[in-house]
This record gives structure tokens, C-alpha cells and sequence, in this order.
């Protein structure tokens, strides 16, 4: 067998070592039979920490890519070629068409069919899933209708916060700045009560899942829960109305009066001026509050920078929830695991997990920039 000299050997062990640190790939001319001689060469360094088995892996990979991008790139260069014999071909048919002094007409069919013909060869190459999608769009004829259903007016400040309740009797709850809350009738869009207990914008309200209780939060620094007792009213029937109208100038004025009932509605129904629990500790603006799972704790949060959980019977503050830099923005819950999600605008949004009694974690979700 013949051997090589040292010199020799030691030149070539360099020359592979070049190569292995090489991240790059590029397409060359070697045969499959010095591919697969490549990796046995390779392995022959002793400066990598490697095990054997390894490294043949990452080489037999990096073989795979490489082999890869080769039919990628011979597929480019069929792609181009036809590419360029379809111009001269829409070149040439230009030719002939201003020769033969056809109309522009004509002109522009034979471009559109040979363009045409082109881009489904394209399509057909690359397999693009995004004329799926687009196709799915294009194929979307019927168009979603809106319209009006019910109004409710009552309140004479901007409205921050909706709710409905989970329990029946299922009322509408809102939330306004004009310092109450109020409790609507979904069918009749009539209020059944008010709640007039904070001094400040109501900014939240949400309902128990089993009780008729309501939670709310308040720029005066509290939430307050309370108990509401309503009762639906019973819609009138349609036929009834259709029946006492006689004209179109009744209906017109009926439809005038309607507004200013519903706007002295709210005036008239049942107020709740006291709440059954006051939740305090907070030194800023209690923005949203929500209930956990079972009704039996509650959570705020608060422009202070901070979210509290709290004892709904007794009142008492439980857990301080720290960690944002800045004013927080909402807060909810799971409905069925005692989860908890804050926002702030700190660009954060952090999940507390409170299912574990003795072990209270949480996560922090990045990724937003305002």
C-alpha cells in the first residue's frame, strides 16, 4: 500500500480542517462517490470533541442539504431558460403580429395567453399554497349583512365596560362614567337597576357565576361587589302593536317617543346605592376586576402598578400581585382553573397561577412594543 509523506498528510489534515469549520454551502461538481468518501475524511480530525457517530450524523445532514439546494438550483436554471425561450417566443409573435398589421386586440390576446401559460408553469414548479388561499377569497361571494337590533340608553357618559350575567335571570350589565352601573333587559333593552354606591367612573363589571352578584371596579380606587334582585320583564307581542297602528303618521310618531322613554327609563327603575362588600388597597385607579372560579375570590387591577386578590367575604387582601413597571390596563380569569391574566402598558402581559396553594407562579409574555 502506498503511503503519503508527512508533510503531505499534514496539508491535507489543514486543508479538512478548513473545510469542516465552513458553514457555507455551495453547489459544486464532485461526484456521489466522493460524497460519500467525504465524511470518512473528515472524521479523520482530531481537534473536534464530537463523538464519531455524531458528527457522521451532522456531516450526512449537511450532505442532504447540500444535495438539496443542487435541485433546487438546477431547477432555477430550467426555470430561467424557459423563462427566456417564452419571451423570445412572445417577442418573435409580436414580430409577426406587427408585420401581418393585426389589431392591437389580437396582439394582446396572444401576449395574455403565452403570459398565462407562464404563470401556471410557475404555479405548477413552486406548488404555491397561497393560490389556495387567495382562490378561497375570490370564490367568497356572500357578504355578511348588519343591521340594528336593540338600544340601550340610559346613561349620560361614555359607556367603558359591557358584561352579561351567567345565571338567570340573564341581564345586561354596563359599566359608565357617569359613576353608575346598570342592568338591562336583553329583549326590551328596558334598565331593571342602578347602581349608584362609587364616586368615581365605573370602569368594569362583571357578574358571579352562580349568584346574583355583581363586581365592579371604579376610578375611586375600590370595587364593590352587590347584590341585584330584577325581574325580566315580559316582552309585549309584535301582533299586539301591529294591531293599534293606524297609519304611517302613528308609526312615525310612535318611533319618535320610543327614544325619550328609554332615555327616562333609567331614572325610574330600582337603585342600589350600597355595595355588600367594598374591596380597598389600592393607590391608584382600579381599571378592571374580575371573579375566580367559584365566586368566593376576586381579582383588580389597578393604575398603581399592581393587581390584588382578594377574600370576597371577608374582605381581606390575600395576594399582592407585583411585577409590572407600569399602569395596568385589564385583568381576567379562567372559568374553570384558578388562572389569572394581567396587561399592563409596560408592553407585558403575565399569567398567575394560583391552582397550587403553596407554589404561586407566573409567566411573563413579551413581544408587543407599545
Amino acid at each position: 500500500m502506498p503511503t503519503e509523506s508527512g508533510s503531505c498528510s499534514t496539508a491535507r489534515q489543514a486543508k479538512q480542517k478548513r473545510k469542516s469549520h465552513s458553514l457555507s454551502i455551495r453547489r459544486t461538481n464532485s461526484s456521489e462517490q466522493e460524497r460519500t468518501g467525504l465524511p470518512r475524511d473528515m472524521l479523520e480530525g482530531q481537534d473536534s470533541k464530537l463523538p464519531s457517530s455524531v458528527r457522521s450524523t451532522l456531516l450526512e445532514l449537511f450532505g442532504q442539504i447540500e444535495r438539496e439546494f443542487e435541485n433546487l438550483y438546477i431547477e432555477n436554471l430550467e426555470l430561467r431558460r424557459e423563462i427566456e425561450t417564452l419571451n423570445d417566443r412572445l417577442a418573435a409573435e409580436g414580430q409577426a403580429i406587427d408585420g401581418a398589421e393585426l389589431s392591437k386586440g389580437q396582439l394582446k390576446t396572444k401576449a395574455s395567453h403565452s403570459t398565462s401559460q407562464l404563470s401556471q408553469k410557475l404555479k405548477t414548479t413552486y406548488k404555491a399554497s397561497t393560490s389556495k388561499i387567495v382562490s378561497s377569497f375570490k370564490t367568497t361571494t356572500s357578504r355578511a349583512v348588519c343591521q340594528l337590533v336593540k338600544e340601550y340608553i340610559g346613561h349620560r357618559d361614555g359607556i367603558w365596560d359591557v358584561s352579561v350575567a351567567r345565571t338567570q335571570p340573564v341581564v345586561l350589565g354596563t359599566a359608565s362614567a357617569d359613576h353608575t352601573a346598570l342592568l338591562w333587559s336583553i329583549e326590551t333593552g328596558r334598565s331593571l337597576a342602578k347602581y349608584t354606591g362609587h364616586v368615581g367612573s365605573v370602569n368594569s363589571i362583571k357578574f358571579h357565576p352562580s349568584e346574583q352578584l355583581a363586581l365592579t371596579a371604579s376610578g375611586d380606587q375600590t370595587a364593590h361587589v352587590w347584590r341585584y334582585a330584577v325581574q325580566l320583564p315580559t316582552p309585549q307581542p309584535a301582533a299586539d302593536t301591529s294591531q293599534q297602528l293606524c297609519g304611517e303618521d302613528e308609526v312615525e310618531c310612535s318611533d319618535k317617543d320610543e327614544p325619550d322613554a328609554d332615555a327616562d327609563a333609567s331614572s325610574d327603575c330600582p337603585t342600589i346605592r350600597a355595595p355588600l362588600t367594598s374591596l380597598k388597597s389600592h393607590q391608584g385607579v382600579v381599571i378592571a376586576a374580575d371573579w375566580l372560579v367559584g365566586g368566593k375570590q376576586a381579582v383588580t387591577a389597578s393604575w398603581d402598578r399592581t393587581a390584588n386578590l382578594y377574600d370576597v367575604e371577608t374582605s381581606e387582601l390575600v395576594h399582592s400581585l407585583t411585577g409590572h413597571d407600569q399602569e395596568l390596563t385589564h385583568c381576567c380569569t379562567h372559568p374553570t382553573q384558578r388562572l389569572v391574566v394581567t396587561s399592563s402598558r409596560d408592553t407585558t402581559f403575565r399569567l398567575w397561577d394560583f391552582r397550587d396553594p403553596s407554589i404561586h407562579s407566573v409567566n411573563v409574555f413579551q413581544g408587543h412594543t407599545e
